[in-house]
């Protein structure tokens, strides 16, 4: 090849293996320059990061632990952390990955750096830094594998005997998916048990209680041990909530003053709902108001009775009331209802003529010859302290709740289910099966109550229509419901064998 006479002038002899070469304060071309100088000297060629299989994260030292995908950014900054001590006097130009097989356990980074040497000379240099993957269980699996290691726990109770609040609370934490990140859920009599391995975690699960159920809360912690060189503490916390003892469908009576305070409201009311308030209506003037928990524990009311006090009646006549008027302060009327005056009988004493004069909230559903449960008063001991100061004539003889339907067949064509927490049982009532239905009955009923659930279509069911079947009973439509997810047709299962034809 032709040297030009200008190109001669500028360029020397490298001093090493003559060669000529640009001008540069080393004297020397690349070649002779890296055989005396290694600028990657004391970077590691291999490096070991920790991985933990449950729940694949990443160990970041000193103890914090960090979900990365691979050739990730995050996983690309937790990798150069590790040689960051190493890398105090290089200058790091680019950093990329090269690809290795997933299940290899090597993640393998191309590092360009530069760095002065001789005379002021910058040299730069491409290498390749290994990272052996090895596992190690963080401390959260550690936990979640003991089952029995924890460091806080969240006991919810209810002091009645129906769990319907329960059940739709067991709902909401599925929709929320609050139930992840406890260790351990234990189901006991009055009550069910979360437990956690850190205290923030109890505490975002009283949170949330609180602003879906109307309850009170305590806390307490147990010194477990102490480190008196570091001034270290070691507790075991202890959150208990209490949710009111008032369900869905119970007759209360509300003290004078509680009743004023709600609009003059009747003392003798049907609980209709209880999410975050206790929803409540008078069934002698269809009056609504809602009591929050600040509000019940400081006028607190028990019920009058439990579902398995509730008698069956048959409707004798009926008679609607239009035009209710109220008296002076009163609060609010519900719309969804109607004021009716009904003439009833137990089912138990058709041989008699005994029959019973109310008034229902019930009206738009009652149509003589329909059966509806309800609470009898008349002949009933109740020992409640507000019930007992009430004018005898101010007590209803009956108080009705809800229309009676056929449950073999609601059971027979219901083609939904809901989710269930997996958690341990200890002491189960026989009665827990027919409180469940109460449940499932209630959704069906309540569209309101539903809209915080999630419905699943049973696709093992496949309700069989007719013309005998229909009793009126409410029912959920296709709309409402969500198509539970199966892994199967991810993975190639079930699906795969419909993709083959």
């Amino acid at each position: 090849f032709v040297i030009s006479s200008y190109s001669l002038k500028h360029c020397f002899l490298c001093c090493t293996c003559g060669v000529p070469i640009p001008p540069n304060p080393a004297n020397m071309c690349v070649a002779c320059l890296r055989t005396q100088v290694d600028i990657s000297e004391g970077i590691p060629k291999q490096v070991t990061v920790h991985f933990c299989k449950q729940c694949e994260r990443y160990l970041q030292p000193p103890a914090s632990w960090v979900q990365c995908a691979l050739e990730s950014r995050e996983l690309l900054a937790l990798c150069l952390k590790k040689l960051k001590s190493s890398m105090t006097k290089v200058r790091l130009i680019d950093a990329g990955f090269l690809w290795t097989e997933p299940h290899s356990k090597r993640i393998k980074i191309k590092l360009t750096i530069q760095k002065e040497v001789m005379n002021g000379a910058i040299l730069q240099q491409v290498f390749v830094v290994e990272f052996v993957v090895q596992y190690q269980m963080c401390d959260d699996c550690h936990r979640v594998e003991a089952k029995d290691f924890w460091k806080a726990v969240v006991q919810v109770r209810q002091k009645t005997v129906h769990k319907k609040t329960f059940y739709y609370l067991e709902q909401l934490i599925l929709k929320h998916k609050l139930h992840q990140n406890s260790l351990n859920i234990k189901e006991i009599h009055d009550g069910i048990d979360f437990y956690y391995g850190s205290k923030q975690h109890a505490q975002k699960m009283v949170d949330f209680l609180q602003c879906t159920v109307p309850c009170r809360s305590k806390t307490s912690q147990r010194l477990i041990s102490h480190d008196i060189h570091s001034n270290t503490y070691n507790y075991k916390s202890t959150f208990s909530v209490e949710i009111v003892p008032v369900c869905k469908d119970n007759v209360v009576c509300l003290s004078p003053r509680l009743a004023q305070s709600l609009g003059n409201m009747g003392q003798v009311c049907v609980c209709v709902r209880v999410t975050s308030t206790i929803h409540l209506i008078d069934p002698s003037t269809l009056q609504v108001a809602e009591v929050d928990g600040n509000t019940y524990w400081r006028y607190p009311f028990n019920s009058l009775c439990n579902p398995r006090q509730l008698e069956e009646f048959i409707v004798m006549d009926l008679d609607i009331i239009r035009d209710q008027k109220l008296g002076a302060g009163a609060g609010v009327r519900s719309n969804k209802h109607t004021l009716a005056e009904v003439w009833v009988q137990k089912t138990s004493e058709m041989d008699t003529s005994q029959q019973y004069h109310c008034r229902t909230f019930l009206g738009h559903l009652l149509n003589i010859g329909d059966l509806v449960l309800g609470f009898d008063f008349a002949n009933s001991n109740i020992n409640d302290e507000h019930l007992n100061k009430m004018n005898p004539h101010h007590v209803p003889d009956v108080v009705l709740i809800k229309k009676s339907y056929d449950r073999s067949r609601r059971v027979k064509r219901r083609n939904w289910k809901l989710q269930e927490m997996a958690r341990d049982r200890e002491g189960m009532d026989t009665d827990d099966e027919r409180q469940y239905q109460d449940f499932l009955e209630d959704l069906e009923e309540d569209e309101a109550l539903r809209k915080n659930v999630n419905i699943y279509r049973d696709a093992s069911k496949i309700p069989v229509e007719s013309d005998t079947d229909d009793d009126g009973a409410p029912r959920i439509s296709l709309m409402e419901m969500m198509e539970e997810l199966s892994l199967a047709d991810a993975t190639g299962g079930e699906g795969a064998d419909m993709m083959t034809d």
